[in-house]
């Protein structure tokens, strides 16, 4: 299986444990993982020529995984504010 770019392991290496965590105890930061995952994977497909659509697409996909990243990166912030 060929690695995707951009994994949440990637981009929150330092975190693995605690979205692991989350990702089970916490339906909206799960469904938020869960969005990040098949939106990264879609880029990926598309970068990779897998699925080729408009430049249109990628860029508004790009910018929909930087806003779904940009949110874990919030409640991941929040839940270190709390410990």
């Amino acid at each position: 299986m060929m690695r995707v770019p951009h994994e949440l392991s990637d981009d929150f290496s330092q975190e693995i444990d605690l979205i692991e965590r989350m990702k089970e105890t916490d339906h909206r930061f799960a469904r938020l993982a869960t969005n990040y995952e098949d939106v990264n994977r879609e880029i990926f497909s598309i970068e990779s020529e897998e699925h080729p659509t408009t430049d249109e697409v990628l860029e508004t996909l790009k910018k929909r995984r930087l806003l779904l990243k940009d949110e874990i990166a919030e409640v991941l912030r929040n839940l270190h504010r709390r410990m």
